[in-house]
């Protein structure tokens, strides 16, 4: 049985978490669309219900102490987890729910004009997808799986391995004009754009080329959808993933340098926490994944 004096109003911790995040009574307010002494009094009554300061008072600001800090963690990651259940219940009331983090690029230009078909064969299942770069905590986040790049070596969570990756190298038609790129040689000397996930991956496009990297200066960019506008500016050489590259060239944005479909290291993987290996929605997802997976080169 829960106890209820452990238990405070959604309206208190709403009000300690915003205050806590924005360090501004003010900016909280503004946020949960309440007046500042509304929150002011929201805040004293928590306290009162704790039987401990939360804030230590300076001047007219709220300084959170270490407890405080602490308690808005933990708030934050229960709200989460209260609002992706509302948000499954009032979508989806009848079946199952998966919140899937992926990786952001991937979301909206693979995964996501795929994902019809799976909710079409599967109508009693929703899916919520956030997206993330690196990889999610499932301990601390209310995720049921993820989608990640990697070399499949995330321990203590159930994993299948969905695609391999090939790259193939492009440049905008005015950079195209404008550089020698009929050789590694010469593709070597010019700048190369980088994504911050993929280390190795101008080295491994290289050495499938038959050459060796020998400079490589360039921009770093944490998404893929950075790296293309940066291409189609003129900036540089993308390395981009098929998936991605293929969009680009036949829509005329971005011209191929030399062979294509290159393969570099690492792979996209679906990830789980253990807890769910015999969720059906989950079960659904990676069985679906796998026959698309398994077909030709999406």
């Amino acid at each position: 049985m829960r106890q209820r004096r452990f238990l405070p109003s959604i309206k208190l911790l709403t009000a300690v978490d915003a205050v806590v995040r924005h360090r501004s009574v003010t900016a909280a307010a503004l946020e949960l669309d309440l007046t500042q002494s509304t929150v002011s009094r929201l805040i004293l009554t928590l306290e009162a219900q704790l039987g401990k300061e939360l804030f230590t008072r300076e001047r007219r600001r709220l300084i959170p102490t270490p407890a405080a800090l602490r308690y808005q963690q933990d708030i934050a990651r229960a709200l989460d987890t209260v609002q992706r259940a509302t948000m499954s219940v009032m979508t989806n009331p009848h079946g199952g729910t998966l919140a899937l983090a992926v990786l952001p690029t991937f979301a909206t230009r693979w995964l996501g004009p795929r994902l019809g078909e799976f909710l079409t064969a599967h109508p009693g299942v929703a899916v919520n997808m956030s997206t993330r770069i690196g990889r999610v905590q499932f301990a601390d986040e209310a995720f049921d799986a993820a989608i990640y790049f990697g070399a499949g070596d995330w321990e203590g969570v159930g994993q299948m391995k969905l695609l391999e990756e090939t790259v193939t190298a492009c440049v905008s038609p005015e950079f195209a004009a404008a550089h020698d790129l009929d050789s590694i040689d010469a593709l070597a000397q010019l700048p190369k754009l980088h994504l911050e996930s993929r280390p190795t991956a101008w080295e491994d496009w290289f050495a499938g080329q038959g050459g060796t990297a020998k400079d490589s200066s360039g921009m770093v960019v944490d998404q893929f959808s950075m790296m293309i506008q940066a291409a189609i500016s003129g900036l540089g050489v993308a390395l981009l993933p098929d998936y991605l590259a293929k969009i680009e060239i036949e829509e005329g944005r971005l011209r191929p340098v030399l062979r294509q479909s290159i393969r570099v290291r690492g792979a996209y993987w679906l990830a789980w926490p253990l807890v769910k290996e015999e969720d059906a929605a989950l079960a659904a997802l990676r069985e679906w994944l796998s026959q698309i997976c398994a077909g030709p080169t999406p």
